[in-house]
């Protein structure tokens, strides 16, 4: 167990603040059980190999441990970082940020104002200046309903949406679909996940706990596409983006509110950094050094190098990642590694699998903060504790979009990588829970945090770690996507920051009456069943094209369209050169069509998008093809 191997890490749990939570606990610990026959001794060797690797070193923390806040101090940071910290002054300011409240669904402005309601108790007790009262910020009435939502919420409407949202897609009942693990199952990313859960819970529509048992019968979930497509982690431009944590924060605590657990954050701490060049450095400090090299850069060189050595020549190797390489090999090679990466002088052709393997868990584990970011580990460890597996997920896609740009990018790559040693598992006798329990210590134990785990609950907690992995190998793809909710509250974060709104109104509550009175004006404009638009392609034509949209045209249509003039009629052309194919004819799948402007900065559109429905919602934006962009790696 951990307590008598003394493990430098915590894999903090969300204690139960309610009655509901207790029955979440009995399904938590009958579910761990089914784990029973599933080996866990590669995670007690990789926490013996990590502890002697430390011991020998004598390392000293990187991260300060996390002290207790005051009353009101984590509701304080929580307000700030979701975006809100104009609350807590004693009337708004002019700033962008107080337009966040006009996109909040019901279940999430409920959570803004739990957590100001609690500050704002603190702040008495303190004899502080009073903060506003939550009333005049979401002019809450008796009912408990707030003026913010134009949406329909009563519970019996929200279930008949949850059963009726994308109607022309492929559904099933939500309320059979936790049932037969032998079905593929809907993962419907329209509703807000707090939302969904909301319903489920007040219907009685709790679902049987569902724990994944063995690699090969893990649930299959399709994200039913609606009018509007799919969107990607990528999709959004870097300005839209920056706008996603701050939502799916605020939305990650309204549903561990409706769920019953207390979503646990460390607080922020200053870094202690090695003064080194490639291990134990900061995500941050290597991408821009390796900018310098190469521009663009999304993940470090040296974690690309390490991954491509492996991928070339340690895929069939037995066991990697679970067999360790030398300590002291691998310690001179990271010494060589500091000299020599950048001189492009490191030889990788003489280093051993392992050892490499063994560079890449030490690089993991080496960076001054957790890869999964200090502040949100015990938030991924704690993804264990919701029964339910569809939940888990929707948690984890929302922790996902939580992370910093250069920690989401970085895992992403670990995972497709993890991904690939998989699918290899006939020859490397690595399958997916062996490589989970060989990478939960390295993900979720730092140096740096606590290491205080609770008598009994060892077992729990590496089994949970490895579940969380797992799920993170598994079911990334799903993972990497921008809800369709969270879209929308982009679009409306945006149509509310282009009015000049003046906030000389104390009640805050007029002003969001006023953004939606005018929202309502927009849309009631929304039924022309034909539109004809012009589509730009100015990097490929000097022309643009004029297409004829109706209730069937989508992106696909529109670029085959597009393909079919180039090649027939002799447009003018820019440059084809890479357009072309061997056989002369263009290729529409290596073309994207951009929505540019409007309610969104750009956004590649899913190739299934209708797009006189898109054109409703955003008529004042551009329509521009680009050539699909690679991004070949350079090791």
């Amino acid at each position: 167990s951990l307590s008598t191997r003394n493990c430098p890490c915590k894999m903090s749990q969300i204690p139960p603040k309610s009655p509901l939570a207790s029955l979440f606990s009995e399904r938590i610990n009958s579910r761990v059980d089914s784990l029973d026959h599933l080996s866990m001794d590669s995670f007690w060797l990789e926490v013996e190999n990590i502890k002697q690797s430390s011991e020998a070193e004598q390392e000293e923390c990187s991260l300060a441990d996390v002290k207790a806040q005051e009353e009101g101090d984590a509701e304080a940071e929580w307000l700030q970082d979701a975006g809100l910290s104009d609350l807590l002054g004693e009337r708004a300011s002019e700033n962008d940020n107080i337009m966040l409240l006009s996109t909040l669904t019901k279940t999430q402005a409920a959570a803004v104002q739990r957590r100001l309601d609690t500050y704002s108790r603190s702040r008495r007790r303190k004899n502080k200046h009073p903060v506003r009262d939550v009333r005049d910020i979401f002019g809450v009435v008796s009912n408990g309903e707030t003026v913010t939502e134009k949406e329909d919420t009563r519970p019996d409407q929200l279930w008949h949406n949850l059963q009726t949202a994308n109607g022309q897609k492929q559904t099933q009942d939500y309320s059979c679909t936790v049932r037969n693990t032998a079905k593929e199952e809907v993962f419907n990313m329209d509703i807000a996940y707090s939302e969904q859960a909301a319903v489920l819970l007040k219907g009685s529509f709790l679902s049987e706990s569902r724990r994944i048992k063995d690699g090969n019968v893990l649930t299959k979930f399709k994200i039913p596409k609606g009018r509007l497509g799919v969107t990607r982690i990528g999709d959004l431009s870097a300005q839209d983006m920056k706008k996603i944590p701050t939502l799916a924060l605020i939305e990650l605590t309204a549903l561990c509110d409706v769920l019953g657990f207390e979503l646990k954050r460390n607080k922020a701490v200053k870094l202690k950094t090695a003064e080194k060049r490639l291990f134990g450095v900061p995500l941050n400090t290597l991408l821009e050094n390796d900018q310098k090299l190469l521009p663009n850069t999304k993940v470090p060189l040296l974690l690309q190098a390490l991954l491509s050595c492996l991928e070339k020549r340690g895929l069939e190797t037995e066991g990697i990642l679970r067999v360790s390489g030398s300590q002291t090999r691998i310690k001179s090679l990271e010494q060589k590694l500091e000299s020599d990466f950048y001189t492009g002088l490191f030889r990788w052709d003489e280093v051993h699998q392992n050892d490499v393997s063994g560079l890449l868990k030490r690089f993991i584990r080496e960076l001054p903060a957790p890869l999964l970011t200090a502040e949100y580990l015990p938030a991924f460890a704690a993804v264990q504790n919701i029964p339910d597996l569809k939940q888990r997920l929707q948690a984890l896609n929302l922790l996902i979009l939580i992370l910093p740009e250069p920690n989401r990018n970085t895992l992403k790559a670990l995972l497709e990588f993890l991904s690939k040693v998989v699918a290899r598992e006939n020859n490397n006798k690595m399958n997916l829970w062996n490589v989970s329990t060989v990478m939960a210590p390295n993900l979720f134990m730092h140096k740096g945090l606590p290491n205080k785990i609770p008598e009994g609950k060892e077992k729990q907690l590496a089994e949970g770690a490895a579940d969380v992995v797992r799920m993170m190998i598994h079911y990334q793809d799903l993972l990497w996507t921008v809800s369709s909710f969270l879209v929308a509250q982009v679009r409306k974060l945006n149509e509310s920051n282009s009015k000049r709104y003046q906030f000389c109104d104390k009640r805050i509550k007029n002003l969001l009456r006023r953004i939606h009175a005018d929202k309502d004006k927009v849309e009631k404009n929304q039924a022309e069943p034909s539109k004809i638009v012009k589509v730009h392609a100015s990097l490929l034509l000097k022309d643009s094209l004029e297409v004829h949209l109706n209730n069937a045209t989508r992106v696909a249509d529109v670029l085959k369209q597009f393909q079919k003039n180039l090649c027939q009629n002799g447009w003018n052309i820019v440059n084809t050169v890479s357009l072309l194919k061997c056989n002369n004819s263009m290729d529409s799948t290596n073309l994207l069509l951009y929505e540019v402007g409007g309610n969104i900065g750009e956004h590649c559109l899913d190739p299934d998008t209708y797009l006189l429905d898109l054109y409703h919602i955003n008529p004042h934006a551009e329509w521009i093809i680009k050539q699909n962009p690679s991004y070949p790696r350079v090791f």
